[in-house]
């Protein structure tokens, strides 16, 4: 009796390219991931942005007395707007062979390639607005203390405690993993450590090692000169950009987006009981702000709230009328922050929802070999093959529409070192 191949079919390529995706995805694979397939629908479109509405704020009445107050709803905008694909070709003879040898010769490396791609660009775009920091000994590697700084820093901003995740490089890998050995674990997660290398899940958190794990090069602003008037009030708002105004800083220097700082005096609070902390309050810089020897105005996240439904910081009294309250940028120690300009690898630990990642249909063309679409957990991806006569080739191109965002930065924290 003859064998029976199975041969390639349109659908088959595409649910087989969208596993092996989904497969290869570390940090994209581990958020919030959203399908919105309203983008593809006629007379739908809407300019590719959707809004995210926050959790509403309130105050709290004191005594008998009624004391209303107006809900103020405030929604996030996402753009989706980033389209990443790869592009293969390949002849009619390999049409025939069976989908496990094409995957194998042809899908698994476009698909990994462009996985890389698509996690490369969410983490770039999710990290920066994360201003919870917990730096480990300047040249040093995450020790499981720098790992507990990380998780009180998500109790503090009220992020659950399931779902957490850590994404680190190799090397953080190598002193986590050497860091747990020295405490009681399941011995499952031993034997995952000793024979496979993985880290498991340590400290409340699963541990994803990819390479894909950001690396932030810090602006030359120093802890030296930058002052700001906390007398005048802490922030205003140009443009919808939330600023926090120095009254003097450093010529010639300047802030990288990522970059983080604490102000001398501004102190977090509790998100829900407004009760202050026992640290200070840390912004990262939201765009690229040269200082010069005008005031300058440092674009920030969050926007900082002293008071209201949507406190986030304090001034505490011996800082309420300061017009000199010193920036400092964030460090070991909270004033050695490592060289200016120099680039350190930020492993980021966080809550599934800290950060989300949205795709949506692309259009489906007409007059084509053949095109197919499938949804795969939250992840739209689209085929398109055409036919080339003069060649007997096949060009094909996968394509995915994607945008991504940090919806809940406080539920996040970067681990640098």
């Amino acid at each position: 009796m003859a064998n029976t191949i199975k041969t390639l079919s349109d659908g088959d390529i595409t649910r087989k390219a969208l596993s092996i995706l989904h497969n290869n995805l570390v940090f994209t694979k581990t958020i919030n991931r959203e399908y919105d397939d309203r983008f593809a629908r006629s007379g739908a479109k809407n300019g590719g942005s959707l809004l995210i509405r926050e959790p509403n704020q309130f105050t709290i009445r004191s005594g008998a007395v009624m004391d209303t107050q107006d809900v103020t709803e405030r929604t996030q905008t996402l753009t989706i707007a980033t389209q990443r694909g790869v592009d293969i070709n390949f002849s009619s003879v390999e049409l025939t062979l069976s989908l496990d040898d094409f995957a194998e010769r042809i899908l698994e490396p476009a698909m990994a390639r462009l996985a890389a791609e698509v996690d490369k660009v969410t983490i770039a775009n999710c990290y920066p607005d994360v201003w919870n920091v917990a730096w480990t000994t300047i040249t040093s590697k995450p020790a499981h203390g720098d790992l507990l700084t990380a998780r009180a820093k998500l109790a503090k901003g009220l992020a659950p405690t399931s779902d957490r995740a850590l994404m680190c490089e190799s090397l953080q890998a190598n002193s986590l993993i050497s860091a747990g050995l020295s405490f009681y674990n399941p011995a499952s997660e031993l034997s995952r450590q000793y024979s496979r290398g993985l880290l498991g899940d340590f400290a409340g958190f699963k541990m994803y090692e990819t390479e894909m794990t950001p690396t932030h090069t810090r602006g030359t602003a120093t802890n030296v000169t930058p002052t700001v008037d906390l007398s005048a009030g802490t922030t205003s708002i140009e443009d919808g950009v939330a600023v926090i105004a120095m009254t003097a800083n450093l010529t010639a220097t300047y802030y990288h987006p990522g970059d983080t700082f604490t102000v001398a005096g501004l102190y977090a609070v509790n998100p829900e009981t407004k009760a202050r902390y026992g640290h200070l309050q840390t912004w990262t810089v939201t765009a690229t702000t040269t200082c010069s020897a005008a005031l300058k105005e440092i674009p920030v996240k969050p926007t900082p709230y002293t008071s209201g439904a949507f406190q986030n910081c304090d001034i505490i009294a011996s800082h309420a009328t300061a017009s000199n309250a010193v920036i400092c940028a964030t460090g070991a120690g909270n004033d050695t922050c490592g060289t200016a300009g120099s680039s350190y690898v930020n492993a980021l630990a966080y809550h599934r929802d800290a950060f989300t990642f949205v795709t949506a249909d692309l259009e489906m063309p007409h007059g084509v070999d053949f095109a197919a679409r499938e949804v795969y957990d939250g992840i739209s991806l689209r085929l398109v093959r055409q036919y080339d006569i003069v060649n007997d080739k096949f060009p094909c191109r996968i394509d995915v529409l994607f945008g991504s965002k940090a919806i809940r930065p406080e539920w996040a924290c970067r681990i640098i070192g």
